[in-house]
């Protein structure tokens, strides 16, 4: 069974580089430990999953409002904020091959690792665990001296945080309400792998939603509910299917972080394992009142409101959504491999063929119909190979609709659209296709 599920992975992976979704940073040179490019297919699907994000939970909430700060901020935030304190992981390091371990990532490794004092790569022997700070370290001007250290920002949320009084006087809001960001983040990971999975650059899409002060022990948990029902219906928009691939893990209070109070981890099961996805975390009042920061409600009343925390990565939804939509199918003695993306995911919407390539005569009316459908669609025109080669090509790539322009298309003005999911074609007059689409895509 792992050996199968390893195998999904391969493929999965194989398939984000053969067609276009994700590269190896830096390939021609050898590439970077690592570090990934998100190709024509990837960046568009990328870019699907942050602008529906956004429409949700920013966009389309009037108690919402967006922000995107800086990267690299004040190191008085950090220090704020308790990351350069507590923003550590256990690491141990191989005696023999000087390979760097993170220290939870192995206790559960019956035959390496911290309970077997031995590396799991070569069986070496592993040092005493001792603490690493993830933050990435940089300098401010020309010298390299401690008066001029700064950190790339390991999260989105401080930069929310140092804003709100900023927002509160721009924007006049009231509580409760909450601050949306899209943006990278940077952690020097011990451990990173699994494709894409865990990164030392990656994006994150976070929302720090501002609540008035509990009046009781409880009140935080309504909101903290509503978030959560929120983050199940968007998990069910990427086409994940919430009972059979997720699990929501109560974190124990000896693993929570320094802010939090309570944290929901949203695991999915990767082909790797059982993995956290998204988390969902109820702050306090901990980051306001670290950077001093107050509200004065209408009646006069000062105090700092608490803090409920939805967090989403943008890498991993991409990731757990391929992993979701990935799928084999049998047809006519041969192995189709498709991905059933969610419409509204998928990178391109409609692929045009012309039947033949060496036929003038169907590239033209291939091309008009191209032209007409890209202004309002993302489309792609596809003239390589067989029309069965270029079925198997946006199969893989998600595309939910392919559209043949034949020899019967210059008497009867219509197409050929076929159905990805299905594979069932139907015939479509070309002056209808607009329509057709519209309540489609």
């Amino acid at each position: 069974m792992v050996e199968e599920k390893n195998n999904l992975m391969d493929k999965i992976e194989s398939l984000c580089k053969r067609r276009g979704f994700v590269f190896p940073d830096s390939e021609i040179y050898g590439g970077m430990a690592n570090t990934w490019d998100y190709g024509p297919y990837g960046a568009g699907m990328r870019k699907n999953i942050k602008d529906r994000w956004w429409k949700k939970f920013v966009q389309d909430r009037d108690d919402m409002v967006g922000l995107d700060a800086a990267l690299i901020m004040n190191p008085k935030v950090w220090e704020a904020s308790g990351h350069l304190a507590n923003f550590k992981d256990p690491m141990v390091e191989c005696e023999k091959c000087h390979g760097r371990f993170r220290e939870d990532d192995l206790e559960n490794n019956p035959s390496a690792g911290v309970g077997a004092g031995k590396c799991p790569d070569c069986e070496g022997k592993l040092t005493a665990p001792k603490q690493f700070n993830m933050m990435f370290k940089t300098f401010f001007g020309p010298a390299e001296e401690s008066a001029n250290v700064a950190y790339f920002r390991p999260e989105t949320a401080q930069g929310i945080f140092v804003n709100f009084k900023n927002i509160i006087d721009t924007t006049r809001k009231k509580l409760p309400f909450g601050i949306g960001q899209i943006g990278k983040a940077f952690r020097n990971e011990i451990t990173p792998g699994n494709f894409i999975f865990r990164t030392r650059e990656f994006e994150q899409m976070e929302i720090e939603y501002f609540i008035p002060v509990p009046k009781k022990d409880k009140d935080w948990e309504k909101y903290f509910e509503d978030w959560r029902k929120e983050m199940i219906g968007w998990i069910k928009d990427l086409g994940i299917d919430v009972k059979k691939e997720i699990h929501e893990l109560n974190v124990p209070k000896d693993e929570l972080a320094h802010y939090s109070k309570k944290t929901i981890d949203f695991e999915y099961k990767f082909p790797f394992g059982q993995k956290e996805l998204y988390g969902l975390a109820y702050r306090t009042d901990f980051d306001l009142k670290s950077h001093g920061l107050d509200y004065t409600d209408e009646d006069g009343n000062k105090f700092i409101p608490h803090v409920i925390e939805p967090s989403l990565g943008v890498d991993r939804s991409f990731l757990a959504a391929l992993c979701s939509a990935y799928t084999e199918e049998k047809v006519k003695d041969e192995m189709r491999a498709v991905l059933k993306l969610p419409v509204w995911l998928s990178p391109v919407k409609i692929a045009v063929f012309p039947l033949l390539k060496n036929k003038p005569e169907l590239v033209k009316k291939a091309k008009e119909i191209f032209n007409g459908l890209k202004t309002d669609y993302v489309c792609e025109f596809d003239d390589n190979g067989n029309v069965g080669k270029r079925y198997r090509r946006q199969d893989e790539i998600g595309t939910p609709y392919c559209l043949t322009v034949d020899f019967d298309s210059l008497e009867k003005d219509d197409v050929t659209v076929r159905d990805r999911d299905s594979m069932k074609q139907v015939r479509v007059k070309i002056k209808e296709l607009g329509d057709y689409f519209k309540y489609k895509l």
